[in-house]
């Protein structure tokens, strides 16, 4: 095998190559004839080109994220924990098999996790004596769930390779591995992550979008993150799985603006259908299906209840009410099933890459529901 070496001296510019055994190979003289002023700038450029040339030959291809403690990327574990990827994988998908809407519950701890201090596994902790859990936030509270599925990925994952897969990195694949269970698109997870030491319970109860927010302010707290618009209204289709409590969305039935009155954007056959199971008082944790056409498929059905008015949260809704570039965005994901996928995952992994620790930040929990002593 030969490599260039190139000099570019601008009396006599050369390429010399390099084979390993031999060392320098000079080139012909004869190959080599006197050179005009014009001649020189272009053997510069092509030399200036060969040697770009030459460096992306030699050197590794890496699909990576940078964070200010390191690099995101797939082949984190490759080498120190192998089947990192398939263990997670095989309990999640038990797990999901077990109970369906268990899927939708993983992605959205993930999401959850990621709008506080980042993807850190922050949401994961238990309160202690050091620590006031996430868990009891406005948004968590007797809502966020699937934190056994976690202890079991983890307790798998430290009998193959301890202290090595972070609880963080765990909720990264297992949110992309509930999407492909169920129907949705896959995408390559960047790894790295560290678990942090700390939670923040106001973190958790004001940066997290709730289900009455106003769209300007689920936008704001999507730009905090360095999210757009886009990944507001593809991330926001992950509701087309899982449920919501009657708690969360009461208002749009009865009150909706103070007056007493219903939503007039809701449909008023789907509201009436609504009441049902959802009163004007008691049956807070009674559940509804966030995407009562596909409940538990992933796929575009979400974008298209929004433009029937039949979103369930006001959260959903807004999309098309509020903004006409989001309702813009509904109506092409509503259309085209395979664009919402593609931005989907590009939304992930964007999302993923919120604040993470990496390099010595941090630590590897052993148990993601406490620090390490």
């Amino acid at each position: 095998m030969q490599l260039l070496s190139l000099s570019l001296s601008p009396q006599s510019p050369s390429i010399n190559f390099i084979n390993p055994t031999k060392g320098f190979i000079k080139p012909k003289s004869s190959n080599f004839k006197s050179f005009s002023p014009r001649n020189h700038i272009i053997m510069a450029n092509s030399l200036s080109f060969l040697l770009a040339l030459s460096l992306l030959a030699f050197s590794p291809l890496c699909f990576c994220d940078k964070t200010p403690g390191g690099y995101l990327y797939p082949q984190f574990y490759d080498r120190s924990c192998p089947r990192a990827k398939e263990i997670v994988k095989s309990v999640v998908a038990k797990a999901v098999a077990r109970e369906a809407r268990m899927a939708a519950s993983l992605l959205r701890l993930h999401f959850h996790d990621c709008f506080v201090k980042g993807c850190d596994a922050s949401l994961l902790l238990d309160s202690s004596q050091n620590i006031i859990s996430e868990k009891r936030s406005v948004p968590n509270q007797n809502s966020a769930r699937g934190f056994e599925v976690i202890d079991e990925v983890k307790s798998a994952l430290e009998k193959e390779c301890p202290s090595t897969v972070s609880c963080a990195d765990i909720l990264a694949l297992a949110a992309r591995d509930s999407t492909v269970l169920t129907g949705g698109p896959s995408w390559e997870v960047p790894l790295g992550r560290r678990d942090s030491i700390g939670a923040s319970l106001s973190g958790s109860n004001n940066n997290i979008p709730a289900p009455n927010n106003t769209f300007q302010t689920i936008l704001t707290k999507f730009k905090l993150k360095k999210l757009n618009i886009i990944d507001l209204v593809a991330l926001s289709g992950s509701h087309t799985i899982g449920n919501a409590r009657c708690t969360t969305f009461r208002q749009r039935l009865y009150n909706q603006s103070g007056n007493g009155l219903a939503d007039s954007t809701l449909d008023q056959s789907y509201a009436a259908q609504l009441r049902t199971r959802c009163p004007r008082s008691g049956g807070d944790q009674n559940l509804f299906f966030l995407d009562f056409v596909s409940p538990t498929k992933f796929d575009n059905s979400y974008f298209k209840n929004l433009l029937a008015s039949k979103g369930l949260l006001s959260s959903d809704e807004v999309l098309v009410t509020k903004s006409e570039v989001s309702k813009k965005l509904v109506q092409q994901y509503a259309e085209n099933n395979e664009l919402f996928f593609e931005q989907f995952a590009k939304s992930m992994v964007k999302m993923g890459n919120l604040s993470p620790l990496t390099g010595s930040m941090g630590e590897i929990r052993k148990r993601c529901r406490k620090v390490n002593s």
